[in-house]
């Protein structure tokens, strides 16, 4: 063999191995991550300066970083002191609904005037206790007394989904042919939402001398347009004892349906124009009748309906 050839064999020998050193000599030297550990690392770091750099607000919740590549620690979510709850239901709210304030034509007979009718409720509290009070009265010259005014101050609680329990005092006042007689009555009732967005009142009343009656109103809302509506009324009265200075006989006093049309200028203002059925029963239309009264009436009605 020449001495040429034996030269070329030794640096092909010596390059070869180099090439099996020095990947055990960069392995022993350097941390055994894989290459997106290192990257995850690196990042790491850099958030971990950027913080530095920024001087963040010490009531700024803190993301606990490790620079350990393997250990990384969750961040820290709960809200901080003197944070607000994420769902305000703790605020306080009025509330007025005037769903009915009508004017009722003369409809004929001796002595027949034009009537009126309110009927007003509202609230004050939160999403669990509210401060009910409730108005209602009228003037019906053909029908009971000449003036029924009623007024109620209730404690409502949230007790489920779209329904309050109510309870507390009611005072209900009359006028017939120029004398006043009040009395006193507790109130233990639930008001709330039922299905098919029937809106629904019902109330047991005791008064002062233990005479037990009770009342079931339903509303329900047929949207026309989105400005043109029209609601349904339902409401019935019922009385275990008689209570003749108040024109009430035991059982089944009446039933009364409206249907008033409004058109909502804005949705806090809408008047309306409508009718109402009014209809006694049994005792409570004998005691009608012996008062010159008439037990069973159509009203035509124009009114407004308001809530702010």
């Amino acid at each position: 063999m020449s001495v040429r050839a034996v030269q070329q064999q030794a640096v092909l020998i010596g390059l070869i191995g180099m090439a099996i050193y020095t990947p055990m000599v960069s392995a022993e030297s350097q941390p055994a991550w894989s290459h997106m550990e290192r990257f995850h690392h690196s990042s790491i770091e850099f958030n971990v300066s950027e913080l530095h750099r920024h001087d963040i607000d010490a009531e700024t919740p803190s993301f606990a970083l490790s620079s350990s590549p393997d250990k990384h620690t969750l961040p820290n979510l709960s809200p901080g002191e003197g944070w607000p709850s994420p769902v305000n239901d703790r605020e306080n709210r009025l509330f007025t609904l005037i769903d009915v304030l009508e004017y009722r034509p003369r409809t004929g007979g001796a002595g027949r005037t034009s009537d009126y009718r309110w009927d007003i409720e509202g609230w004050y509290g939160g999403d669990y206790n509210r401060l009910w009070f409730k108005s209602e009265g009228q003037q019906d010259t053909a029908f009971k007394a000449d003036h029924d005014v009623d007024f109620q101050l209730l404690y409502g609680r949230f007790i489920r989904k779209y329904y309050d329990v109510q309870i507390g005092p009611r005072v209900e006042t009359q006028t017939f042919r120029g004398s006043n007689v009040t009395r006193g009555l507790g109130v233990i009732g639930i008001q709330g939402l039922v299905p098919y967005n029937y809106e629904l009142e019902a109330a047991l009343f005791i008064d002062q001398n233990g005479k037990v009656s009770g009342r079931l109103s339903l509303t329900k809302d047929l949207l026309l347009t989105q400005r043109l509506i029209l609601q349904g009324r339902f409401e019935t009265n019922v009385a275990v004892q008689r209570v003749e200075q108040f024109t009430t006989g035991s059982g089944l006093n009446n039933l009364e349906f409206g249907m008033r049309l409004r058109y909502e200028m804005r949705r806090e203002f809408s008047p309306y124009v409508g009718f109402s059925l009014d209809r006694s029963f049994g005792e409570t239309a004998t005691l009608v009748r012996q008062e010159g009264g008439n037990p069973s009436q159509i009203r035509f009605v124009a009114g407004l309906r308001m809530w702010f």
